[in-house]
């Protein structure tokens, strides 16, 4: 008989679950874009077996993507479980556009998938494979409830389903699975009464450990009690009431932007910043515009972006779940000129990353986690639904190297990021192959007019280059020189 198995969610993957309803979609994901290399025939028709059999292998490697959420009763903690009913087949879609499919089209397609909440009764996750897009390309769209999966998790996930090699992997068939059952929900009550009397125990050696070197342990808990109430405090203070905090629906609007990463890149290390100090500028720069435009008075604004921060650590790359602790960031929309923008950017996001505000998020939630669990549940929630902030923007670093679907190259790939209540617009980053890519998630009502935001990106960029010398150069890895920088801004098309 197979061995009883279930896993408790963290503080952090709970909160994802319980900010979720009809409006607020929880779930993450990308819209990729491949060449049709041998996947795709001279009919433009996708050979969809040969990337469900992969599919299925990838599945047969990370046992969570065949879990789906169960509730341990008298507490209400959500624990994963084996879905005994699991079908590859629900999960794992194939579609396809009018061909030619164009970018107007895929992109209203990627904003139809996103408005359908994932189904709680099954894994939380969905992938949809696109065929008819011109030059006999097709795409893939991914949807992971934020639950399973931070950004970081996503890239690792990404990368088991793609190989750095062009020649494709041989491919066997998938290995066989027996789902593990689960205890009895009286086996679950007592585990969980177990684990919360367990904690007693580790407060006790906590508190043995803290007379034998009182000193150290003061000064750790100051530290960290600093911390948290910095946490709660700028979680807690107000951002302005803008065009972009109303109540949202559940239909979503997508659009996308690329910009060649070199070019930010050699406009951050000319000014002074980083990669994400240059997005945060250039999306500081568009909120302007869209503001301005709906008569807002942006000297009287007072604009924040929630900012995730990573505290994955090496050995926790291929895991999934969330690892991230979050910052508050000041915009400066008021100011105009795009490098003076740019230094207060600098500066903040300077001051917020020798502060103690990520450690204490950090510490708020693992201390969530070892006592209650809803604290840092109700924290989060409160500020997302507060005005505490008015967007979130979102970097992660992808992979350097080009990628390959069983010989597909990997071309563009755009990253999705949730809106929370009262937020119309999220902003998410993915660095690959030499590019920066945009994903524009917004509410379809409140933003008709997104791909004017994106031009305003594109706009802001061109007006931060044209301010570096004429002939900057950059240093590469190895110490390599480069050539000046040319811009390969790509233009998209309008999602309108």
């Amino acid at each position: 008989m197979a061995r009883e198995f279930f896993e408790r969610l963290s503080a952090m993957d709970r909160f994802f679950l319980d900010i979720e309803d009809r409006n607020v979609h929880m779930h993450v994901g990308a819209a990729a874009v491949f060449e049709g290399g041998n996947l795709v025939g001279s009919d433009g028709a996708l050979d969809f077996p040969r990337v469900l059999n992969l599919a299925e292998q990838v599945v047969a490697e990370v046992p969570r993507l065949r879990q789906k959420i169960h509730w341990v009763p008298g507490f209400g903690h959500p624990v994963w479980q084996d879905d005994e009913r699991f079908n590859i087949h629900y999960h794992v879609r194939h579609t396809a556009l009018p061909h030619p499919g164009d970018e107007r089209q895929l992109k209203r397609l990627v904003g139809r998938i996103l408005s359908q909440q994932l189904d709680r009764g099954k894994p939380l996750w969905e992938m949809w494979f696109v065929e008819g897009l011109a030059e006999r390309r097709f795409a893939a769209i991914s949807k992971v409830h934020h639950c399973m999966i931070d950004g970081l998790a996503g890239v690792s996930l990404m990368e088991r389903l793609l190989s750095p090699e062009p020649e494709p992997p041989p491919q066997g068939p998938p290995k066989p699975w027996r789902p593990r059952p689960l205890p009895s929900d009286w086996e679950l009550f007592l585990r969980e009464c177990a684990h919360r009397a367990g904690l007693v125990t580790e407060a006790w050696q906590a508190a043995q450990s803290a007379v034998r070197h009182p000193v150290s342990t003061l000064q750790r808990g100051l530290a960290l009690a600093a911390g948290v109430a910095e946490a709660i405090v700028r979680g807690f203070q107000p951002a302005s009431v803008t065009p972009l905090n109303r109540p949202i629906g559940p239909h979503r609007r997508f659009d996308w932007l690329q910009l060649d990463l070199e070019t930010v890149r050699n406009i951050g290390q000319h000014f002074g910043g980083t990669v994400n100090d240059v997005a945060l500028t250039l999306t500081a720069g568009a909120v302007r515009m869209l503001l301005l435009r709906r008569g807002t008075d942006v000297e009287q604004v007072r604009f924040r972006a929630l900012v995730p921060v990573s505290v994955r650590s090496e050995e926790e790359k291929a895991q999934l779940g969330n690892r991230v602790s979050l910052l508050v960031v000041d915009l400066p929309i008021a100011e105009a000129d795009p490098v003076r923008r740019l230094r207060l950017v600098r500066d903040e996001t300077a001051r917020l990353k020798s502060s103690t505000q990520a450690r204490g998020a950090a510490a708020l939630e693992a201390l969530s986690d070892r006592t209650v669990t809803s604290l840092f549940v109700s924290f989060a929630r409160l500020a997302a639904t507060t005005h505490s902030y008015n967007m979130i923007v979102t970097n992660v670093p992808g992979p350097r190297r080009p990628l390959y679907l069983l010989g597909s190259r990997l071309l563009e790939i755009y990253p999705v990021v949730p809106l929370f209540s009262n937020q119309a617009l999220g902003v998410a980053l993915m660095s690959y192959d030499g590019k920066l890519f945009w994903g524009f998630n917004s509410d379809w009502d409140a933003l008709p007019d997104l791909h004017d935001f994106v031009s305003a990106i594109e706009q802001e960029c061109r007006l931060l280059k044209a301010r570096l010398p004429r002939r900057t150069i950059a240093r590469g890895a190895g110490g390599r020189t480069t050539a000046p920088v040319r811009s390969r801004v790509r233009a998209t098309t309008s999602t309108r």
